[in-house]
């Protein structure tokens, strides 16, 4: 069933030429943080570009239970925070839908306040693992009462007198380090977070632009991260870049479709986030980065992606796992479209996603005519170059937004159609895909059949 109703089947077919601009939505990992820092500060803070998908609206609603005033008005999102510290007990369950990102961020928010919040989500959120985020709470004060496996439902019980605390990461996670940066806001002292492996550093960037003192250092022990406590953050006014996860599958769709050329316009670049570009372009890719400047703190660029029909198999980097974990799905769909295996270790990470994306993809890939190895954090697509894969596959995406799309996109170019079980968890985080796509010559549709 779809994350939010009924199930909406979905068909993409061999298509002509993609072209066009593809403006697609904010950056979701910006959105989310915007909303966050916003309710802990102290006036209000202005936000335009902000993702509209059903992940961020039901951050937005959170905030709201926690006392934060926030609205739309016009094309501007407008949050009047209650400070650090200053959140309120909410009267009801707060409902994060699919959002990991969501649930993990808003729990370390409260954690350090003397107030409780139960947590809940959709089916697929309330399977993922949540002790990532209250072990390290716990450090703090905080309490939590959840299912077996530390699953939501959950009831976070906040510290009352919070402790600061030094925390390494035992996986490159930036939602478990943004957890902690954000439960160190009210804790006295200095907090302190080491990742072995950096992840994407929205949450650092972020906290220093609401005026958190806050300090990175790569060390031989990893990049250790010092949050000063108790701050009193200022409101900001936040332009949100156009997210790269959402850019991955217009651009991916034109590198595979023959005759594309497709200009994405506005595309964060922060470097913990565009492993997936680089990539690309070391598989031959003909995909330029244009008009490159800077916005709001962040780099962004203009991409222009190309069909390209000699793409390459290749070894993606382990180190580079962090920056490009949510693309990984798509990627796995260029591969297919490549001469050669391409291989990609260190993505265990993958296994505990909105669904085992290993898995979902491996499953679909080779219903869909491809041979697939995988194994706990590696898995190797053997391409078959362009216009020799089969497709005609019916495949189960597991309430996944972007298995949904990924597979939407091998449809494009597969010599026979791919059908999905249910597309409508893509508006989680980009519900204009399919009017985005078709705009662009996509022959995809929902399925009538």
């Amino acid at each position: 069933m779809s994350a939010h109703g009924e199930p909406i089947p979905m068909i993409a077919r061999k298509s002509g030429s993609l072209r066009g601009e593809a403006h697609v939505p904010g950056d979701k990992s910006i959105s989310h943080r915007s909303l966050i820092l916003g309710a802990l500060s102290v006036g209000e803070t202005r936000v335009t570009g902000l993702l509209e998908g059903q992940d961020v609206l039901d951050t937005a609603k959170a905030m709201r239970a926690f006392g934060a005033q926030v609205e739309r008005r016009g094309d501007t999102w407008h949050v009047h925070g209650v400070g650090v510290g200053g959140f309120a007990e909410p009267d009801q369950v707060i409902d994060c839908g699919n959002s990991g990102t969501g649930v993990r961020l808003i729990m370390g928010a409260m954690a350090t306040t003397a107030i409780t919040a139960t947590f809940t989500g959709d089916a697929s959120l309330n399977k993922r693992p949540m002790a990532r985020v209250t072990d390290p709470l716990r450090l703090f004060g905080a309490r939590s009462v959840g299912r077996s496996g530390g699953r939501l439902p959950m009831t976070i019980i906040g510290a009352a007198d919070p402790l600061p605390v030094r925390y390494v990461t035992p996986v490159p996670s930036a939602q478990v380090k943004s957890a902690v940066l954000l439960a160190g806001l009210n804790a006295p002292g200095e907090t302190v977070v080491i990742e072995r492996e950096a992840t994407r550093d929205h949450s650092e960037r972020m906290l220093a632009g609401f005026g958190a003192t806050i300090n990175t250092q790569d060390t031989d022990e990893g990049r250790v991260i010092t949050l000063q406590g108790r701050p009193e953050l200022k409101p900001q006014t936040i332009a949100v870049p156009r997210d790269p996860s959402s850019a991955a599958f217009p651009v991916c769709a034109a590198l595979i479709t023959e005759g594309s050329d497709v200009l994405v316009p506005n595309i964060g670049l922060n470097p913990t986030r565009a492993g997936l570009f680089f990539t690309l372009q070391d598989m031959g890719a003909d995909l330029t980065f244009e008009n490159r400047r800077e916005e709001g703190g962040e780099p962004v660029a203009d991409l222009r992606a190309r069909f390209s029909p000699n793409l390459k198999g290749i070894e993606v980097p382990a180190d580079r796992a962090a920056s490009m974990i949510d693309e990984y799905p798509v990627l796995s769909v260029v591969a297919a479209f490549a001469e050669g295996e391409t291989y990609m270790p260190g993505v265990k990470e993958l296994r505990v996603k909105e669904s085992d994306r290993i898995d979902a993809m491996a499953r679909g890939l080779r219903a869909a005519g491809l041979r697939v190895d995988d194994g706990p954090d590696w898995w190797r697509v053997h391409g078959l170059g362009h216009g020799a894969v089969p497709g005609g596959a019916t495949v189960e995406t597991f309430l996944d937004h972007r298995i949904a799309m990924a597979f939407l996109v091998l449809g494009l170019a597969a010599n026979a159609p791919i059908r999905i079980d249910d597309g409508g968890p893509i508006a989680t985080s980009f519900p204009i895909f399919e009017g985005l796509m078709t705009s662009l010559g996509a022959d995809l549709a929902r399925d009538t059949a």
